[in-house]
């Protein structure tokens, strides 16, 4: 499989200082290999996806934290998942944005990721239902249950987004 040839240009030589490389396109595709953060993420649809996970997370949280509550175990409950939801997606967030599944290969990145939304989404809904169930008209209470049902939704399109890219990129390297 070959994915394209790379010239790798260094700025020694037995000839004396190396004059600056000219500026074409395939060296300026190589050069972005080379990048730390991969800006594109930013702007792409998943990480956008991700960034709106968090935010409602942690609206979420902080409603649910302010709010004074009676039933320790159902709320403590909806804190910890939502804090570890949290705590994973921006794992995921800065893992795609330093690139850090290009270096660490060991790991099956997409299959942690999608492992990872199938329980959190999981637990996120069942925090958000006892959440909701017990929430006794209380404001905070009722508008951390509606971001924890936000964030579970945005949980499960993130989750099908990632499977059906890559059950479409499988199936296309099959048929080659």
């Amino acid at each position: 499989m070959s994915h394209g040839a790379r010239v790798i240009r260094t700025g020694v030589s037995s000839a004396g200082p190396a004059a600056p490389p000219p500026v074409t396109v395939a060296s300026s595709s190589a050069g972005s290999d080379a990048e730390l953060m991969d800006g594109g993420y930013f702007r792409s649809c998943a990480g956008m996806l991700k960034v709106a996970q968090m935010i409602t997370l942690l609206i979420g949280f902080i409603s649910v934290n302010n709010s004074p509550w009676t039933d320790y175990s159902a709320y403590s409950f909806f804190q910890i998942v939502t804090m570890c939801d949290l705590v994973m997606i921006l794992f995921f967030y800065i893992m795609h944005i330093f690139r850090v599944y290009r270096k660490l290969t060991c790991v099956s990145w997409p299959l942690a990721e999608f492992l990872h939304y199938l329980i959190g989404t999981i637990l996120l809904l069942i925090g958000s239902i006892v959440a909701a169930s017990k929430s006794y008209n209380i404001t905070g209470l009722v508008a951390g249950a509606t971001f924890g049902f936000l964030a579970t939704i945005l949980c499960v399109i993130s989750m099908w987004s990632s499977y059906k890219v890559s059950c479409i990129t499988q199936s296309t390297n099959a048929s080659v």
